[in-house]
């Protein structure tokens, strides 16, 4: 048997073996059959696509097409960017084809689906607009004057908007959750740039074809049926591993994962997901709690000085934010999801995957010098933390209160925590408005 290979492969000219699918479909230009070449697999710093090229012999036709082949993401996500420098006008920038943008300032919309998704600046952004709106001009000023006055006007506004003369908004808004803008002090959080996530509506889930069990068979459905209640004891859970299919987050090859439930000592139940892919050599594991959210969130310190401050326990639930002061590096709730680590795994886990991100290479590649010096000596100075050369303190902030770091004893010193009243906006973003207060857990 030959070796199994990932079904999403990195973009590699070299590669010998580019499992290309050729299909026989009809040519639209002169209604003969041509041939439609299909190629998965991964854009570098991006995700995973499906490029498609068609080409018809009798006419000589040729058409290419790219499309995500990548999961949809479980929420939307809203990038809102103050655009004020000459380095904000460069940023990169995808966006997909269920991308919204929007220049407060001048009340500019470009509507989702208008345009298909590309990787941009956000200067390119302005100059296709203005490409967009000088099409038919010449014609336009002929036929209706007043109308090509007004879109020349409009037009001058957006060219002053290159010149910066004053600052302006720029929102991406995409129910996809496949855009992104990029932070040019990376790993440092983004001064001018937040990103915010959101559910959508069934509407809005229909519209990327998304569609419940219930929906698509129109009743019933048997994919998904409740366990009852005596079908499994507690300790028939938490006795056995189960498994469940998957695709690899990396290649997006069909996996298993598995699942077991645990305890925690000293603070509670959780469940401990771990996925290995037998084609890419993939693994990720995943901690989620199981005993609900806290009545109260959680703000923890811990001063890391050595190696027994490395082996310490760490639960970081996927609610929870992440912060090294030193560093200057803040690392949200989605970025490492749930884990059950120790410190130095924590910190190891956080390095690989600033490293193995676009923005990483995106900054080594560059052709700004300063760019690389300052990721360059951040990753230095990573090291020199693993190293135990350099002191450090982890800051853990969980609104859900499902986080833990273990203590050393009644005498510990280097951990600080604290239990605080959450507000509305982060009940809101737990789901917790619509519930009272008393039917929260609080195990601790």
């Amino acid at each position: 048997m030959g070796t199994s290979k990932p079904l999403f492969r990195d973009l590699d000219p070299d590669d010998p073996e580019p499992e290309t699918t050729e299909i026989e479909s009809l040519c639209m230009n002169c209604h003969a059959n041509g041939t439609t070449r299909l190629l998965l697999t991964k854009i570098p710093f991006y995700k995973e696509v499906v490029l498609m090229s068609f080409s018809c012999d009798g006419c000589g036709y040729k058409n290419n097409e790219i499309q995500s082949g990548a999961a949809i993401n479980p929420e939307g996500v809203r990038i809102t960017l103050k655009v004020e420098t000459q380095s904000d006008l460069n940023r990169q920038l995808v966006k997909s084809d269920h991308t919204s943008i929007k220049i407060v300032e001048l009340e500019f919309e470009i509507p989702a689906k208008s345009q298909k998704g590309e990787v941009t600046t956000v200067e390119g952004v302005i100059n296709r607009s203005i490409t967009g709106l000088e099409q038919d001009q010449v014609l336009r000023r002929i036929q209706h004057p007043d109308a090509a006055a007004q879109i020349d006007d409009f037009i001058q506004k957006l060219q002053t908007l290159k010149e910066l003369k004053s600052p302006f908004t720029l929102v991406l808004e995409d129910i996809s959750g496949n855009s992104f803008i990029e932070n040019p002090v990376a790993p440092k959080k983004d001064p001018k740039c937040t990103t915010d996530k959101f559910k959508r509506t069934k509407e809005q889930d229909h519209e990327l074809g998304v569609f419940t069990p219930d929906e698509v068979s129109g009743q019933n459905s048997a994919i998904l049926q409740p366990i009852a209640e005596d079908d499994f004891t507690l300790e028939d859970l938490e006795g056995e591993v189960m498994q469940f299919p998957t695709n690899c987050t990396n290649c997006n090859s069909p996996c298993q994962t598995n699942m077991k439930i645990t305890k925690i000592p000293h603070f509670k139940e959780v469940v401990i997901m771990a996925t290995t892919c037998d084609f890419c050599g993939h693994r990720t594991n995943e901690v989620k709690s199981g005993g609900g959210v806290e009545a109260k969130g959680v703000h923890i310190e811990v001063d890391v000085n050595g190696r027994t401050d490395f082996s310490r326990d760490v639960l970081k639930s996927e609610t929870c934010d992440l912060k090294i002061p030193e560093l200057d590096l803040e690392v949200g709730p989605h970025a490492l999801g749930g884990r059950f680590t120790t410190v130095e795994g924590l910190l190891v886990a956080m390095k690989d995957q600033l490293n193995d991100s676009g923005f990483s290479h995106m900054f080594r590649d560059s052709q700004n010098d300063e760019s690389k010096a300052k990721m360059d000596a951040f990753f230095k100075k990573f090291d020199q933390i693993l190293d135990g050369a350099s002191k450090v303190t982890i800051v853990l902030d969980d609104p859900a209160g499902n986080s833990y770091i273990q203590s050393l004893g009644d005498a510990d010193t280097g951990l600080r925590i604290t239990r605080y009243e959450r507000t509305f906006e982060q009940n809101e973003d737990l789901g917790l408005n619509d519930m009272k207060t008393e039917n929260y857990t609080n195990d601790c």
